[in-house]
């Protein structure tokens, strides 16, 4: 091991390979408090780097698991004390923007935000937005298939990727870099390894598609008094403002009190006592026009009786302020243990489904809270769930009772943040037989030896 570590070493460059205290030290996750497990952290700087790693770890059989920016939440970027840990943090450069075919060609270690940023200085935007946007990175969001809020409007991560540049285990680079909106020259090579989780190759470089930076944002918070209204909202809004509708969150009221109550920082815009309260967003290039779209949208879903309440950001601050209420999500983490979920259905089936998960909560547990939010206008429910006196004891329980009613109806155990370690003894749910056998194959064929972040997503089973 000592003689691949100095390989690596003259490999990665000086600074590039850190071992001992140097990865303890070092947080497994945003959101976790231990330490990273792993032999070492190899930080490559370019994708000749990462192919030369690949090759010689595949030669020797060692796994190697790939980090980004580790704000995942289902432990797909875990590494285990055996594992090489290869870092993409010093591959953080934005090589190119190209204004007239509205590109962006990036390295994979750039944070989302740096991203965003940067195709707002050329009067133009990056549509992915998460509430890790300060630290997670582009490598990261295409391996993971990334959503966030504006899916409804402009699509998963897959939607925003024209091109990308991969290493497979054995060091081959496939470069796939198209620039095009419209390839049908055969097979999409790059869809194979964005929302792979790392496990069919390491994406080193991608080519995004931006759009033109809208000129301006109506947003509105509007507070319902049944489910039913929901659904018959979003329809008229979609319809009313024109496709312009960009982000459709729903809020349950125990989300709503808790981040507009004390300590939280936000102030409550409308009455604490409605069941459920929609953010609405637009993005549009015509700034009155826009708003007063989005005000007759508002007249109109109040004659039909689809809204009880509703406040109208007046100016940034106050629409700052409403996005600031969807985004506090930290303040479930006074409650302990905790349990976040991401998952996904028909709007139609949510209703039924998010009773079922409470009544199976109260037959195990009897008290438990249940915080439920999410981007609801693409089908994405996230729960953040205190129940039972420990984590380890309680774990399963508040899974099965998440995980097990999604079968039924046809939903999907994630939506928007993979499968990892966490998810994985619940994807039978979610996927055939025959489609984890099809992914199975790929990963053979891809990386027969399995060095790749083993062990997530599936077991890959002899021959």
């Amino acid at each position: 091991m000592s003689q691949l570590l100095n390989e690596l070493a003259t490999i990665a460059g000086p600074g590039g390979l850190l071992t001992g205290d140097e990865v303890s030290s070092r947080a497994s996750g945003i959101w976790r408090s231990d330490g990273i497990q792993a032999q070492a952290i190899v930080r490559p700087r370019d994708t000749e780097q990462v192919s030369r790693i690949l090759k010689l770890c595949n030669k020797a059989g060692q796994s190697v698991v790939t980090h980004g920016g580790l704000t995942g939440l289902v432990e797909g970027a875990i590494s285990a004390p055996d594992d090489i840990a290869l870092s993409l943090e010093r591959m953080n450069q934005i090589e190119d923007v190209n204004v007239v075919d509205r590109t962006m060609t990036v390295q994979a270690g750039v944070v989302l935000q740096a991203i965003q940023e940067r195709a707002d200085d050329h009067g133009l935007m990056y549509p992915l937005d998460i509430g890790g946007r300060g630290s997670c990175t582009i490598g990261g969001n295409i391996a993971t298939n990334a959503g966030g809020n504006r899916v409804i409007r402009y699509g998963m991560t897959r939607d925003m990727v024209l091109g990308v540049e991969a290493v497979l285990a054995d060091g081959t680079v496939v470069s796939s870099m198209n620039r095009m909106i419209k390839n049908n020259a055969g097979y999409d090579v790059k869809q194979v390894f964005i929302g792979s989780e790392g496990s069919l190759g390491v994406v080193t470089r991608a080519v995004l598609r931006l759009r033109e930076r809208p000129r301006s944002q109506a947003t509105v918070l509007a507070a319902l008094d049944g489910f039913d209204k929901v659904g018959q909202l979003l329809k008229t809004m979609d319809a009313k403002l024109g496709g312009a509708l960009s982000a459709y969150e729903v809020l349950w009221n125990e989300f709503y009190r808790l981040v507009t109550t004390p300590p939280a920082k936000q102030k409550p815009p409308l009455s604490q006592d409605y069941p459920y309260y929609a953010l609405i967003e637009t993005m549009g290039g015509d700034p009155e026009g826009d708003h007063a779209r989005m005000e007759s949208a508002l007249a109109e879903a109040y004659e039909e009786g689809l809204v009880a309440d509703a406040a109208v950001a007046t100016s940034e601050a106050q629409r700052q302020e409403m996005w600031a209420i969807r985004d506090d999500v930290e303040q479930t983490t006074h409650f302990d243990p905790n349990f976040i979920f991401d998952v996904s259905m028909r709007l139609s089936k949510m209703e039924g489904y998010v009773e079922e998960v409470n009544r199976r909560l109260t037959a195990t547990f009897g008290d438990y809270t249940n915080f439920t939010f999410g981007h609801i206008g693409d089908g994405n429910i996230h729960f953040a769930i205190s129940a039972g006196d420990s984590e380890e004891s309680a774990r399963e329980g508040v899974e099965r009772a998440v995980y097990e009613p999604l079968h039924a109806i046809g939903g999907s155990v994630s939506a928007e943040h993979g499968v990892g370690l966490e998810k994985k003894p619940y994807l039978h749910l979610s996927r055939t037989s025959e489609e984890v056998a099809l992914m199975r194959t790929l990963k053979r064929a891809l990386d027969p030896k399995g060095i790749l972040n083993p062990g997530k997503i599936f077991e890959l089973a002899p021959g």
